[in-house]
């Protein structure tokens, strides 16, 4: 390594995302012995990551924009930062960071990446000739850049990894499944339900696909049926993202009685205190949600959509119950009946505990991620001190 100190970039769209995902990762590789960078959007998060001795590198990259144009301005941007920053390594994470980063690291001869698929998102999940048309660029441009000796793709659930492989965009022995971003056990832990009518807990973007529009009908069918189950929708609309749901409507379905809406929430160990069960119906190409993680070693019982990434934490039976897709009765279904049965809730919660601390803690998630680091730089890889 000739002296210099090991260089490590993030590729993320929104700095908001890696303080919420991949901060503790970045903690741990600046522990390591590490210099860290993140490259992304800057809004809200940008002080907090320069005050963790992050070197922040301001880089809009819109999410859902994929024309020649974008694309070739857009990666020639990176790699211009990948230059100036001179990294031994660049971790990319979600689709349009990978593919983007990919192009430009090969550009900038960066020695090795990692490719981070936290799910396949909106490209795999929507349809229509605009998704259609995002999935197949995706699809030929990972193929084409995405693998490499000095390159590891990371899904966060086995069904992940096999589509990619199955799609040609990586070999098997390429392939690292890495469960989540990690939890925080200390600061997520169980407590006892709180007094009052139950009430089920979605924390996520408010786009479509997250199941929003399902859970607000399910509020109603519940509310038609005299089921005392209040229903609270947490987060912020997505407005860069085709499916996002305006303020606007969410604030009308909060004025109409049906839900609860509170916005974006900084204090989520607190939510879940307050909350009975944690629900996302969710038909989103998701890895697996941090939403659900947090909530499970919160020690709360799980309703989710049966999907890939979804049922590796929701268990059905065992820690919490899945329902179809897109199914807003049999969501209803499902909320009435653990609503009315606070031993299952009891069960199923401790249960979620149980499987967050077995698969999804922060250093076990961390660890992981070092190993893979280790395995790209070799040598390079900063030896302990004595």
């Amino acid at each position: 390594m000739s002296g210099r100190v090991p260089r490590v970039l993030f590729l993320v769209s929104e700095d908001w995302y890696f303080r919420s995902h991949r901060l503790p990762l970045a903690r741990a590789l600046k522990g390591a012995g590490f210099e860290v960078g993140v490259a992304c959007r800057v809004s809200g998060d940008g002080a907090a990551i320069a005050a963790e001795g992050l070197e922040l590198v301001p880089l809009p990259l819109a999410r859902h924009r994929l024309g020649p144009l974008h694309l070739a301005a857009s990666v020639a941007r990176v790699a211009r930062a990948y230059r100036a920053f001179q990294p031994d390594l660049v971790h990319h994470v979600a689709l349009k960071p990978v593919l983007v980063g990919s192009l430009a690291a090969r550009l900038a001869r960066v020695p090795a990446m990692v490719n981070a698929v936290a799910g396949l998102g909106y490209a795999f999940s929507a349809q229509g000739p605009r998704a259609q048309a995002l999935r197949a660029a995706i699809g030929l441009g990972l193929r084409l850049v995405a693998d490499g000796p000095r390159a590891r793709l990371i899904v966060q659930n086995a069904e992940d990894g096999e589509a990619m492989v199955a799609r040609g965009i990586a070999p098997r022995e390429r392939v690292v499944l890495i469960p989540g971003a990690g939890v925080d056990l200390a600061r997520f832990r169980p407590a006892p339900e709180p007094p009052g009518p139950v009430r089920v807990t979605l924390v996520a973007r408010m786009i479509r696909e997250k199941g929003i529009e399902d859970l607000a009908a399910a509020a109603g069918i519940l509310r038609g049926r005299g089921v005392p189950a209040r229903v609270t929708l947490a987060g912020a609309p997505d407005p860069e993202n085709p499916s996002s749901i305006p303020e606007s409507r969410l604030r009308a379905w909060a004025g109409e009685g049906v839900v609860e809406y509170l916005g974006p929430v900084d204090d989520v160990p607190a939510l879940w205190r307050e909350s009975h069960i944690a629900c996302l119906p969710s038909y989103y190409g998701e890895g697996v949600p941090l939403a659900l993680i947090e909530a499970a070693a919160a020690g709360r019982p799980l309703i989710a959509a049966d999907r890939p990434g979804l049922r590796d934490i929701a268990r059905d039976g065992e820690t919490g119950l899945l329902v179809p897709p897109r199914d807003p009765i049999a969501l209803a279904d499902a909320i009435a009946r653990l609503a009315a049965d606070a031993l299952l809730r009891a069960r199923l919660g401790a249960a979620a505990r149980a499987l967050a601390e077995a698969r999804f803690g922060e250093a076990a998630v961390v660890a992981a991620t070092l190993a893979v680091y280790r395995d790209l730089l070799g040598d390079r890889f900063p030896r302990p001190g004595p």
